[in-house]
């Protein structure tokens, strides 16, 4: 396998295309099933499909839930808390892009 097929691999992996079963979500985040369902109702992880037990996630969800899982560790914020600084930090990297595209633009 060449180094090209090797980045190839790994960029499809990480894609949003690629989708995590209930139990590998769990295994990814290294959270116990109900405190995933926790974090999906407070809206810190969203499911691609409806109905708890046929759940299927974004692999980005993962890196939402560890930083939410840090946000609480670290500063100890609620899951609440951790929801709305994911929010907001979403938001900051819209209005990065956004100005980006501006900047490209002139």
């Amino acid at each position: 396998m060449t180094l090209k097929s090797k980045d190839s691999l790994a960029g499809e992996l990480l894609s949003d295309e690629f989708e995590l079963s209930f139990v590998e979500f769990c295994r990814l985040c290294q959270l116990p099933g109900d405190e995933i369902i926790a974090l999906v109702e407070e809206g810190i992880a969203e499911p691609v499909s409806q109905g708890e037990h046929h759940w299927r996630f974004q692999i980005s969800s993962v890196r939402r839930v560890r930083c939410a899982i840090q946000l609480q560790r670290d500063l100890g914020v609620n899951r609440a808390g951790a929801a709305l600084a994911l929010e907001l930090l979403d938001e900051i990297e819209s209005l990065r892009h956004q100005l980006q595209g501006i900047g490209q633009g002139s």
